[in-house]
């Protein structure tokens, strides 16, 4: 990438990585500290993990095609006003339910889809698989930190002043967008069923349904791995870093050269379905195996290596597959199935922890894992 690519791509990491870290850092915690509120249940607890979700898939599109019309910045600084406001709305909730509609809240600052079509207007074709993957590595960091920092934050100043600090990284992510370029629109066109058609391929479907997959297993397992590590005397919740620190290193340490025999090697799929048979792997071995350090150390860092390296190759891959005029739409289907996947997650792993058990979660993810490598056999991605 040239100076200007690699500044610009790092800006845009900067922002979705800071608006990422403030999404994230409630899943290591929420699920232990949510009895903190009054009108608690377990599928309240998956509501509110999961509530961004839903308001994040039905905005994306509409914050997609409006940055199409009227240009990226402006869409950017909208949503993260929302998300500040989102934000303030948790950290000063007494009961669940003013948590969900803050983090519901939080949601609606739908910004991915237009930070991703953002990057893809600046960055060469050849060099976008690099910067995709340099922003999705940004965003494996920034959920990692997540999962560091916010046990650590929490215990110092409880959740309310994680919500709080949450809040702090909207305006740090807001004072970066204002560097960024103001760029001209794209050519206008209309939501009509036949530009709806041309990103609804059957390429760039199975890619959102794959991302759907990928955030429903994330937030499902995070309903119950916090409460696995407490209930199996793994760790307490506040030295949760010392099992995230080596998990965050050894995870992007294995995620590496799956990316390089992807991009370099040219076997996407390959290096796709292997990761996919990993998460796979993982949720099946939570779920059958007696958990104790040793073990647990071993099934997370097997996830996290296989989810950071589907969370840097899925961008990359639509950013090839949409066309330019459309790009901002189709991420923002793309990004829509994300947050869905989040909301579905949260959601279905609430009730069935609250209905079947805690262990019954893992099954779930392991199905989900099992169907989604299924619909990838089918996928032609070596050409990308």
């Amino acid at each position: 990438m040239t100076k200007l690519e690699r500044s610009f791509a790092l800006k845009i990491s900067l922002i979705m990585a800071t608006r990422m870290l403030g999404l994230f850092m409630i899943f290591p915690i929420f699920s232990v500290y949510a009895n903190n509120y009054t009108s608690v249940t377990p599928l309240l607890i998956g509501a509110a993990i999961g509530a961004y979700g839903l308001t994040q898939a039905f905005f994306q599109i509409p914050f997609g095609y409006l940055s199409d019309k009227y240009g990226r910045k402006p869409l950017l600084i909208l949503g993260l006003i929302i998300f500040f406001m989102g934000s303030v709305v948790a950290a000063t909730a007494d009961d669940i339910f003013q948590v969900v509609i803050g983090r519901a809240l939080q949601g609606a600052g739908a910004i991915s889809a237009v930070l991703m079509a953002f990057l893809a207007d600046y960055i060469s074709e050849n060099e976008r698989p690099k910067a995709n993957a340099f922003v999705g590595v940004q965003i494996g960091i920034a959920f990692m930190l997540a999962l560091l920092l916010g046990p650590v934050i929490v215990y110092q100043i409880g959740i309310s002043g994680l919500f709080w600090t949450i809040a702090a990284l909207s305006i740090v992510a807001l004072l970066v967008v204002t560097t960024l370029p103001h760029a001209k629109p794209k050519k206008q066109y209309t939501l009509s069923i036949e530009n709806f058609k041309r990103i609804l391929t059957p390429a760039l479907l199975r890619l959102d349904f794959s991302v759907f997959a990928l955030h429903l297993i994330l937030t499902s397992a995070f309903i119950a791995i916090p409460i696995f590590l407490v209930e199996n005397n793994i760790l307490s919740i506040q030295d949760n870093w010392q099992i995230y620190l080596p998990v965050i290193i050894l995870s992007f340490l294995g995620m590496v050269p799956m990316i390089i025999v992807a991009t370099k090697y040219q076997k996407t799929k390959t290096i796709f379905l292997l990761a996919i048979f990993l998460l796979a792997l993982s949720q099946m071995l939570f779920y059958q195996t007696a958990l104790n350090y040793a073990t647990f150390f071993i099934i997370l860092t097997l996830f996290f290596t296989a989810f950071n390296a589907l969370e840097a190759l899925l961008p990359s891959l639509i950013a090839k597959t949409a066309t330019s005029d459309k790009r901002g739409l189709a991420m923002g289907f793309y990004a829509s199935s994300q947050f869905l996947g989040a909301f579905v997650g949260g959601i279905s792993g609430g009730w069935i922890y609250h209905t079947l058990g805690l262990n019954s979660v893992f099954l779930f993810t392991t199905f989900i894992a099992l169907i989604w490598w299924l619909i990838a056999l089918s996928m032609n991605t070596e050409k990308h």
